[in-house]
């Protein structure tokens, strides 16, 4: 005889997930490996000669970049003998700022920052990162992509997520050579949504780069690091080729991250035996030493790995808070799809979307998830109004909120046309007013006519042949007779001319005002403290489209 509950159990979404036990050897470990090093360091004439228990003949390419400009030695030998669990005590204590906690966390090396998250538990973790958040104000990023590579679709779809609140958007491609497109659409679109909306798209480094320097894009978070020696060298790359990468995007006034995450070691099959936090802790070292403003990190891709560990999630949450430890924007993940449960998805997000990070999803599919072609999303177009309807039932902000289908259906309809336009202006394929008609109203591909890719293509590549650049843009998207966006997409020009939003965790408003950790500094100490939503703020929140009043009976 079976029994009748556990065959009903069986059969329930979150076991069909794969889970394995710890397996410390190969690295499936998510913290407290028993092959993690010893926090220790020893400094010599202004040298760190000793780290984490390795001399420095022994450093490895980490090591030694970690050792030289990541690390502020001043006061390191005093933070390094304090008690673990003292300091992790400060990092929940509201009576202990954030500035002093900096202090403090700066001067840790790898293996003491690992080891001090470690003593706290999600609850914990949660309270620090609402006070160590770089920027006062929670935010979020999201995904516009297509499975055709359509950039009428693009457009439209960028235009309704900027009204719904992104303040960043990310696109990428199927095919490579649709980049340029893709750029364009989302460029555009976002800025008829909302003006100031940051955008990128994200392909091979090379390819990037150049959009970002004609102006396509405005920033860039796809240069990924890693935590040890072999994972950078299969990759063909070191911390000093990724820093001068970093150099190469900011001398250009585009703003930029590393993306980093646990399980990527793992996954390449180069852990050390590692946990998959410690590892973490040196990319995000890596990073910081590099002088890059900001992470994308949370696991990200490589999600399912330490998913399928014991106190994975939890040590999604700890690489997120050691990223804000050391002073980076966090772009805390929440993208990359890894359970068939929704109450594992939603438990995963709530501990960044409770106490709020700079970017709760670098990667909410702004689309339906057949479109999603960053391997499917945690969160996707069909989720808005559970993600607003959460947002209400906590009086949380979580970056985004409710609009009606009205205002939807005008912004695409305008992106649409705007997009039409731009190509009409530019001498690109045309865009048919089926096409402009389709993307309106549709909610993923397959409600959009087919277009001629072969001729795309041709035209895409034929653009970055001529050296087209965002001046021409916006002066393509003058002559269309769309004045009010030219105007947009000069005003993101100008921002990189001026650098302002370079600054850790900037994002820019309407009224192309940047808003970062400079400007706009987490406070937190406490109630009423920090980010408060204000009156209006709230409103706007808890205006759900379909809640009922008492005018209504």
């Amino acid at each position: 005889m079976k029994s009748k509950r556990f065959e009903i159990l069986a059969k329930r979404p979150v076991n069909q997930d794969g889970y394995i036990k710890e397996w410390a050897e190969v690295g499936l470990i998510a913290m407290d490996s028993p092959n993690d090093p010893r926090p220790s360091i020893k400094i010599e004439n202004g040298k760190i000669v000793e780290l984490d228990g390795k001399k420095r003949k022994d450093f490895d390419m980490l090591d030694s970049f970690i050792a030289d400009y990541a690390i502020k030695i001043d006061n390191a030998e005093k933070v390094m003998a304090m008690d673990s669990v003292e300091l992790a005590k400060k990092l929940v204590d509201i009576n202990v700022s954030r500035k002093e906690i900096l202090n403090l966390t700066l001067s840790m090396t790898p293996a003491k920052i690992v080891e001090v998250v470690s003593k706290m538990n999600v609850l914990e973790m949660m309270m620090a990162v609402t006070k160590m958040r770089a920027r006062k104000i929670p935010t979020n990023q999201c995904h516009v992509t297509n499975l055709r590579d359509n950039p009428i679709q693009i457009a439209a779809d960028a235009a309704e997520a900027a009204i719904r609140g992104f303040d960043e958007q990310e696109t990428t491609v199927g095919i490579v050579r649709y980049a340029p497109f893709n750029a364009l659409g989302i460029l555009v679109g976002a800025q008829v949504g909302r003006p100031g909306v940051l955008t990128q798209c994200a392909v091979e480094e090379a390819t990037e780069l150049n959009l970002g320097m004609r102006g396509f894009t405005s920033y860039a978070e796809t240069v990924s690091v890693y935590g040890t020696e072999a994972v950078f060298m299969d990759g063909d790359d070191t911390p000093w080729s990724k820093a001068f990468l970093a150099s190469c995007y900011a001398s250009r006034g585009l703003k930029m991250r590393f993306t980093s995450g646990t399980g990527s070691e793992v996954q390449m099959g180069y852990s050390e035996g590692k946990s998959m936090l410690y590892l973490e802790a040196r990319c995000l070292y890596v990073t910081k030493g590099a002088g890059v403003q900001g992470t994308q990190n949370g696991a990200v891709s490589c999600v399912g790995v330490p998913a399928g560990v014991p106190g994975g999630i939890r040590a999604i949450l700890a690489e997120n808070l050691i990223a804000m430890m050391l002073d980076l924007e966090c772009a805390s993940s929440n993208d990359q799809t890894f359970t068939h449960s929704d109450l594992r998805r939603v438990a995963r997000t709530l501990m960044q979307l409770v106490p709020g990070t700079d970017f709760i999803c670098s990667g909410y599919s702004a689309t339906p998830n057949y479109d999603n072609m960053f391997a499917g999303s945690n969160w996707d177009a069909e989720d808005y109004d559970d993600w607003n309807i959460i947002q209400r039932d906590l009086k949380i902000d979580g970056g985004l909120v409710p609009v009606t289908e009205e205002e939807v259906v005008k912004v695409r309809n305008k992106a649409a046309k705007v997009i039409q336009g731009l190509f009409r202006e530019l001498g690109l394929p045309e865009i048919t007013d089926e096409e402009v008609e389709a993307a309106t109203y549709a909610n993923g591909s397959k409600d959009m006519p087919e277009r001629n890719v072969v001729e795309d293509l041709k035209a895409a590549q034929e653009i970055m042949n001529r050296g087209v650049t965002g001046v021409d843009i916006v002066k393509a998207l003058y002559s269309a007779g769309f004045e009010d966006i030219a105007e947009s997409v000069l005003n993101m020009l100008k921002e990189r001319v001026a650098g302002d939003y370079l600054h850790t965790s900037a994002i820019v408003n309407k009224d192309f005002r940047v808003i970062s950790a400079v400007n706009y500094p987490n406070d937190y100490a406490g109630p009423q403290t920090g980010y408060q939503i204000s009156d209006e703020k709230w409103a706007e929140i808890s205006n759900i489209r379909n809640a009922v009043s008492p005018e209504d009976f």
